[in-house]
């Protein structure tokens, strides 16, 4: 057992590599990479043979850590807020089928999107599918609930959510690991064909299994070590714990304060409560410290970052006519990332001014790098289209969408990974033209190859091109599963050979592009264009290898 430093990704990474991990199935995006890249460069983690390697999106690699959880092993599955809708369909019937190994679902939400479409609290997915949840405050507690988590999820027989967000994923803090646990030994389960076999007899029975399984999942929210009541003594917080009374007077005003906004609010009050306080970072919710937070006071400020999930649900739990504040009422704003100060003014404090900027710093909008591929072809897609006024660009979800900035200014959507190419389709049905879709190599095999295969079943009027800089260059060069097989791809999925096309996007090939993005508009059907250059950033990085 040592202390180390580490980002809240990092600690996740370590105690599962502590609690016996198999295998690490994800898909990269931010905030929730750099997991899944620790176990990958982890020394120990090669040691022990611990499956790594990316998948194709975060369906695939959900389902395949159910079927190492299958075997009897722990498996951890990695994925930012919105990698969750891509993996819904399996996470929702992991929940009926329930598990052999331990497993960990690892959702990193993104308040304020800073590298995002949206802003949604997984939360919500949690309580959908009606598992348990974790929702660390610090990385230490972040820690302790993967390497804890695993026991947990093996009694309940279930996967377990950690919730995290941006904040907690990209701030370090110093943290104490505790000792490497051997992996768990195959074993499956004799009557796994009653649990994984979801016939409609069978999914009725694992149905009515989860209901009753509510009842231990909220008993051990309750018992948790993690869900903490501080009452106020004097003017000083003092932890209770699950089983301790309430001490003190009866306050107007209680906190509830989850995950990391328990630390926000420390963070106003380094000396001492000056309000009774739950801290929940486990749920379901706990029902009976929630009731004993209610008879020490008259009314409830919920501090969340993220959507009023503990907010609403508290609304229907308590029914005492506690008046309860927070997102909802406009105490806290209804969108954005929480911040202490926004604590401090929704608890009535004077604002703090713990710095200044200066007027000389400007904010800078995103740009593709110096050099990038994809500039070259968006350079050469706008010149041609000048020819069309009616035309339409729409693209998908990487670097590339840094497309729609100046000086580019050069596509008309970004809505989620692979929709380029179905809107594309549905624009062309609908009488644009050209309609033209620009996705990345490694969000074509994530979810464009499947809208593919509708527009050639189609025979789609649309120019789909393949920006390929082989790598996923959004989230920091990861392997693409791209790399080297997109022709064979779309070739397999029946594009006609004559129309699909390789250049490499460079200056001396700019005219050469412009006349092969002309022809295939031309063409009245399904083309595929693939530029096909490295990713400077990741050659960069190859180079510096090489030279150390």
């Amino acid at each position: 057992m040592k202390k180390q430093l580490f980002l809240g990704d990092e600690a996740i990474a370590q105690a599962a590599i502590d609690a016996g991990l198999s295998g690490v199935y994800s898909y990269p995006g931010t905030p929730s990479t750099e997991i899944t890249e620790y176990i990958q460069n982890d020394s120990t983690a090669k040691e022990r043979g611990i499956h790594s390697q990316w998948c194709c999106n975060e369906k695939t690699a959900l389902e395949t850590a159910l079927g190492m959880s299958y075997a009897g092993k722990r498996t951890l599955s990695c994925m930012k807020h919105v990698g969750l809708n891509v993996a819904a369909d399996a996470f929702m019937n992991i929940a009926m089928t329930g598990i052999n190994g331990g497993m960990i679902i690892v959702s990193a939400d993104d308040p304020s999107m800073h590298s995002s479409q949206n802003e949604q609290d997984n939360r919500v997915y949690g309580n959908f599918a009606m598992l348990p949840m974790f929702e660390p405050s610090n990385q230490q507690e972040a820690y302790d609930m993967v390497y804890e988590g695993y026991d947990l999820s093996e009694k309940l027989g279930y996967p377990v959510l950690l919730r995290i967000t941006t904040r907690m994923a990209h701030s370090r803090a110093g943290v104490q690991t505790r000792d490497l646990q051997l992996q768990n030994t195959l074993h499956a389960e004799e009557d796994a064909r009653q649990k994984y076999v979801l016939l409609p007899a069978i999914a009725r029975k694992r149905y009515k299994v989860l209901i009753e399984k509510q009842q231990e999942f909220l008993e051990a929210s309750e018992n948790s070590k993690y869900n903490q009541f501080f009452p106020v003594t004097g003017n000083r917080q003092q932890g209770t714990g699950h089983r301790s009374p309430v001490a003190g007077s009866p306050r107007k005003l209680g906190i509830i304060a989850c995950g990391i906004a328990f630390n926000y609010f420390r963070e106003n009050y380094p000396d001492g409560f000056e309000h009774p306080v739950l801290k929940i970072s486990q749920y379901p919710l706990p029902k009976k410290l929630l009731l004993q937070l209610t008879k020490s006071c008259e009314e409830i400020l919920v501090l969340e970052d993220g959507y009023p999930v503990v907010e609403e649900q508290l609304k229907g739990y308590l029914g005492l006519g506690l008046k309860v504040r927070g997102r909802l009422d406009g105490t806290l704003s209804r969108d954005g990332e929480l911040t202490p100060d926004k604590v401090r003014k929704a608890l009535g404090l004077e604002p703090v001014s713990y710095y200044t900027v200066p007027e000389i710093v400007a904010m800078r909008p995103p740009a593709l790098c110096v050099g990038c591929g994809h500039r070259d072809v968006f350079e050469a897609l706008n010149d041609v289209l000048k020819e069309y006024p009616t035309a339409k660009v729409f693209s998908d979800i990487g670097c590339y969408t840094l497309g729609a900035l100046p000086p580019f200014r050069a596509i008309d959507s970004c809505v989620d990974m692979g929709a380029s190419i179905t809107m594309a389709r549905g624009a062309a049905e609908g009488g644009i033209f050209p309609s033209v879709a620009v996705i990345g190599d490694s969000t074509f095999t994530h979810s464009g190859m499947t809208g593919l295969l509708d527009c050639v079943n189609a025979n789609a009027n649309v120019v789909i091109i393949i920006s390929d800089n082989e790598t996923t260059g959004m989230t920091g060069g990861q392997d693409s599963a791209a790399t080297g097989r997109i022709h064979e791809i779309c070739k397999g999925i029946g594009v006609n050979p004559e129309h699909l096309h390789a250049i490499v996007p460079l200056k001396k090939n700019s005219e050469e592009m412009k006349e092969l993005i002309r022809k295939e508009i031309e063409y009245p059907g399904v083309s595929v264009i693939v530029p096909c250059r490295e990713c400077i950033q990741t050659h960069a990085r190859k180079v510096k290898s090489k030279k150390q």
